[in-house]
C-alpha cells in the first residue's frame, strides 16, 4: 500500500512538471510571436514614405528657387503659344506656338505632380515681367508679332535651358532633380527650332 502511494505521488510530480514545461514552452511561443508582430511592425513603419513636412523641410532654396521659375515660366510659355497659335502669321510660329503649348503643358502637370507629393506650393500666375511681355505681344499684329514672339522665344529658352541644367547637376532633391534632367533634351529642341522660326521671320 506504501509503495501504491509512493508511486501515484511520483506520477502527480512528473505531470506537474511536464505541465509547467509545456507552458513555459507556449509562453516562449507567444512571446516570440509578439516579437515577430513588433518586427514587422516597426519594418511596415519603416517603409512609409515621409511625411509632407519632412518633404518640406528637405527642399533646398535652391530647389525652392528653380520650382517657382520652372513653373512659371512654363505657364508664360502656354499662354504665349496659346497667342502664336492664333495670331502668329508666319507657319513656323504657329508651329512653334503649337509646340510650346503641348510641351510646356506636359511639363507643368508634371511639375505640380511632383509639387503635390512633396507638399510644395507653386505660383499659381506668371511673374510682373511675364505678364508684360504676354500683354506687348498680344498687341502686335502681322510681321511684328511673328519677329516678336521668335525673338521671346529664342531668349526664354537660353535662360530656362540654363536654369534647368543647374538643377539637374546642383539640385538636392532626387525628383525635382530627375525632372530638371528629364526635360533639358526638350528644352534644347525648342531652343533649336525657336533659332529656326527667329531666322524664318526675319
Amino acid at each position: 500500500m506504501k509503495k501504491l502511494i509512493l508511486t501515484s505521488m511520483a506520477l502527480i510530480a512528473i505531470m506537474a512538471c511536464e505541465k509547467k514545461e509545456t507552458t513555459n514552452a507556449n509562453s516562449s511561443a507567444d512571446s516570440t510571436a509578439v516579437a515577430a508582430d513588433t518586427t514587422v511592425t516597426m519594418t511596415d513603419s519603416t517603409a512609409v514614405a515621409p511625411t509632407t513636412d519632412q518633404s518640406r523641410s528637405e527642399l533646398t532654396d535652391q530647389d525652392k528657387k528653380f520650382a517657382d521659375a520652372a513653373a512659371q515660366g512654363g505657364m508664360a510659355e502656354v499662354m504665349l503659344g496659346e497667342l502664336a497659335s492664333s495670331n502668329g502669321t508666319n507657319a513656323s510660329v504657329r508651329s512653334l506656338g503649337a509646340m510650346m503649348v503641348k510641351d510646356h503643358g506636359k511639363a507643368n502637370e508634371e511639375l505640380k505632380g511632383w509639387a503635390s507629393a512633396a507638399g510644395y506650393t507653386l505660383p499659381s500666375a506668371v511673374n510682373a515681367e511675364q505678364q508684360k511681355t504676354y500683354d506687348e505681344l498680344k498687341a502686335k499684329k502681322g510681321a511684328e508679332f511673328d519677329r516678336m514672339f521668335a525673338e521671346v522665344m529664342v531668349n526664354d529658352h537660353k535662360k530656362v535651358l540654363a536654369a534647368f541644367k543647374k538643377e539637374s547637376t546642383d539640385g538636392s532633391e532626387a525628383s525635382l532633380r530627375s525632372f530638371a534632367t528629364k526635360t533639358v533634351p526638350t528644352l534644347e529642341h525648342h531652343l533649336m527650332e525657336s533659332e529656326k522660326t527667329r531666322s524664318a521671320v526675319k
